[in-house]
C-alpha cells in the first residue's frame, strides 16, 4: 500500500526540488563569472559564451509539481569586441572577442537565487514547525 503524504510533506519536497534547482543556477551562475574575462584559444575565434539555465516542472513525492533544472542553454548575444591587435586571440583586423557575459547581471542573478534558495528553506522550516506543533497538540 503506498504511503500518503502529508501536505506538509509535499510542500517540504517541492521546496526540496527548488533548492537543487537554486543550487544548479548558481553553478552556471559562478561559471559565467569565472569565464567573464576568458579569450579565445584561437585567432578570430569564438570565446565563452553566456551559459543561461532552463527550468522544467518535475513530479516530487506525494503527488506535487516541483522544479528542476533541465540544462543550460547558450545566451545568443552577441560577442563584444576590442581593439588589441597584439593579443593572439585577435582576428584578422584585430579585434578580440570577449564573452557576453555582465559581471553585474551574474551578480544580480547570484542574489536572486540566494534569495530564492533562502525563501525554500524557510518554506521546509515553517512546515517542519507547523508538523511538530500539530504533533505536539495530538499528543495533549
Amino acid at each position: 500500500m503506498p504511503q500518503v503524504k502529508s501536505t506538509s510533506q509535499v510542500a517540504q519536497a517541492i521546496a526540496a526540488s527548488a533548492l537543487r534547482a537554486q543550487q544548479a543556477r548558481m553553478r552556471v551562475i559562478a561559471e559565467n563569472i569565472a569565464n567573464a574575462n576568458s579569450t579565445s584559444r584561437t585567432p578570430g575565434g569564438d570565446p565563452y559564451r553566456r551559459q543561461a539555465p532552463i527550468f522544467e516542472p518535475t513530479d516530487v513525492a506525494g503527488g506535487g509539481t516541483g522544479v528542476r533544472m533541465a540544462r543550460a542553454e547558450g545566451d545568443q548575444k552577441p560577442f563584444k569586441t576590442e581593439y588589441e591587435p597584439g593579443n593572439p586571440s585577435a582576428d584578422a583586423q584585430g579585434y578580440v572577442k570577449l564573452p557576453n557575459v555582465d559581471p553585474l547581471i551574474e551578480a544580480l542573478d547570484m542574489k536572486e537565487a540566494q534569495r530564492a534558495y533562502e525563501a525554500n528553506l524557510n518554506v521546509i522550516e515553517t512546515a517542519r514547525s507547523m508538523e511538530n506543533r500539530t504533533l505536539d497538540l495530538l499528543k495533549k
